[in-house]
């Protein structure tokens, strides 16, 4: 795995496609049928910054794990879909590689590598319509 500076300068390299993280965050503010403004004052941020990110600037690093940190969620979703390096230290395989199944964890993985926020729920759906039938046996 290569360095955070090495996947930093890599990143700024790219073309950063801004649909896919805005489309996550306009999900998000959704589900708690909050506004910019109180996404920006309640996550550490101000308004502007989530209008920017919202109109296609790419979110630095922090302000990734800010939100996450605010929505609850993992901030490697945020990162990747920012097009930065994830994270050692919010690695799912990492923090929950005692308490779960090597193969429930690359699920997990795979499934949070799916970059449309759209597509990712509606696999996750499926998995959980699949065991649920397995389940009910």
């Amino acid at each position: 795995m290569e360095s955070i500076a090495v996947g930093r300068r890599r990143a700024r390299e790219k073309k950063f496609n801004p649909k896919p993280f805005a489309a996550r965050l306009d999900e998000l503010m959704g589900q708690r049928n909050i506004s910019m403004r109180q996404t920006g004052v309640e996550s550490g941020l101000d308004h502007e910054t989530i209008r920017r990110i919202k109109s296609g600037d790419r979110p630095d690093m922090t302000y990734c794990i800010l939100l996450a940190d605010y929505f609850d969620i993992n901030p490697n979703e945020l990162l990747q879909l920012a097009d930065w390096p994830t994270l050692k230290a919010f690695d799912i395989q990492r923090a929950s590689a005692e308490s779960l199944p090597s193969e429930a964890v690359d699920v997990a993985l795979d499934i949070a590598k799916i970059p449309d926020p759209g597509t990712r729920k509606e696999v996750a759906k499926a998995v959980r319509t699949l065991l649920k039938k397995y389940f009910s046996k």
